[in-house]
């Protein structure tokens, strides 16, 4: 008798999957243990890891937050067009005295454009945007090794989905990419309390490093 109900119990549950109209649900009971944190490349995990143990990944979403907050990490372009007008040279000027004061982190710039034309000519265009806002940048004084990335995202993230022209999706978009290499091995641990001091005392986090290492 055990065995019948041992057996009925079987085939209803797989019935039930059979049945399950939530094809994820089964997917993920087909998957191997742990698929869920493959992203496809060994190093990924590995590096994330490191980042959040050592500090450094809070450390750079916090800057990457502070940032967006203060300054407009956002410039937009004319239609066809990766020419830099004074709202977003004036914009770009905020964004590289910030930048200024961080010399230990490098920034990436993404460029996007609207819907309107063929995919590989927005990608094209919007790589020029990007290329535009890094080189002026530079001429502000932000060092050109610190704008480490270019990236381009053409047509495929716009903020606004319309196949028109729309301005608010011509755009770059500046933000946190990770830190240079740091002298003396200042990242190892010291860096947030860098971070942090920078916004509480008011100095800058070069002069903050000088001060450690005098102290070491």
């Amino acid at each position: 008798m055990r065995r019948t109900h041992i057996l009925v119990a079987t085939v209803a549950t797989a019935a039930l999957l059979a049945g399950c109209s939530d094809t994820a649900q089964v997917s993920f009971l087909e998957r191997e243990a742990g698929s869920d944190v493959d992203e496809g490349s060994f190093g990924n995990p590995t590096m994330n890891n490191y980042l959040v143990m050592t500090g450094q990944k809070n450390a750079m979403i916090d800057l990457s937050r502070r940032f967006s907050e203060e300054v407009p990490s956002t410039i937009t372009f004319a239609f066809d067009s990766a020419q830099l007008d004074e709202t977003a040279r004036a914009n770009l000027r905020e964004q590289a005295n910030w930048i200024r004061q961080f010399p230990e982190v490098r920034f990436r710039v993404y460029g996007h454009t609207d819907l309107v034309g063929s995919e590989t000519y927005n990608k094209r265009l919007g790589l020029r945007r990007a290329q535009a806002a890094v080189a002026y940048l530079s001429a502000q004084g932000v060092s050109r090794s610190r704008l480490e990335a270019v990236a381009s995202f053409g047509e495929t993230q716009p903020l606004i989905v319309s196949e028109g022209r729309e301005r608010r999706n011509r755009r770059t978009v500046t933000d946190v990419s990770g830190f240079v290499k740091a002298r003396k091995n200042e990242l190892d641990g010291k860096y947030a309390e860098l971070v942090y001091r920078t916004y509480t005392e008011g100095e800058t986090i070069s002069d903050q490093a000088e001060t450690i290492e005098a102290q070491e």
